[in-house]
């Protein structure tokens, strides 16, 4: 996992669904999020990712991790629209926070979210730090175990032990991607 000292975006979500209100990142600091954008025409959105995040959703308690959802739609609109998401929310038992990602306009299909984190497709998964941070996005599919292991990594980290990049490449703990030195 490599570290980035880069505050991760905010959401710009036109409509939620399970939840009774909006979620943003500020509400969400405390807890690492694991954040899957997805469509649900993707085959590997519904292959892996959905099921990736069902499963951290069961496993992680719910105080140190926040699953979320963003239905980030760039293509096939017409067929993609909140009714259809809803039926496959509930058909696929999606339990964890869902947000639709806020269209730009017409003449651009990306939807904001999308741009701000410069996706390249679906499935992007995110992970966002305690403090709020970016700490990895991937597109395509992070194995399960690899997963889990970042995700604990996260949960263990503390304000005064959570590693931030300097502008040299070193974390302030001495420790690199590769080695630890002593300061």
């Amino acid at each position: 996992m490599s570290p980035q000292s880069q505050v991760a975006p905010d959401w710009e979500i036109e409509r939620w669904f399970n939840t009774p209100r909006s979620v943003d990142l500020a509400s969400l600091r405390g807890r690492v999020v694991v954040a899957g954008a997805f469509q649900m025409l993707c085959p590997g959105c519904v292959s892996h990712l959905l099921p990736q995040l069902a499963q951290v959703h069961r496993i992680f308690p719910n105080k140190h991790v926040q699953v979320i959802g963003l239905h980030t739609v760039f293509e096939h609109h017409a067929a993609m629209r909140p009714v259809s998401l809803e039926a496959f929310l509930h058909e696929y038992r999606v339990a964890y926070p869902v947000g639709v990602d806020r269209a730009t306009g017409p003449d651009d299909p990306l939807p904001i979210t999308m741009q701000r984190y410069r996706m390249q497709g679906t499935p992007t998964l995110l992970l966002i730090d305690r403090a709020g941070r970016l700490r990895r996005q991937v597109f395509g599919h992070l194995p399960d175990l690899q997963l889990g292991a970042e995700i604990a990594a996260l949960i263990g980290e503390t304000p005064e032990t959570s590693l931030v990049a300097d502008p040299n490449g070193a974390e302030k703990d001495g420790c690199s991607e590769t080695a630890c030195s002593p300061r």
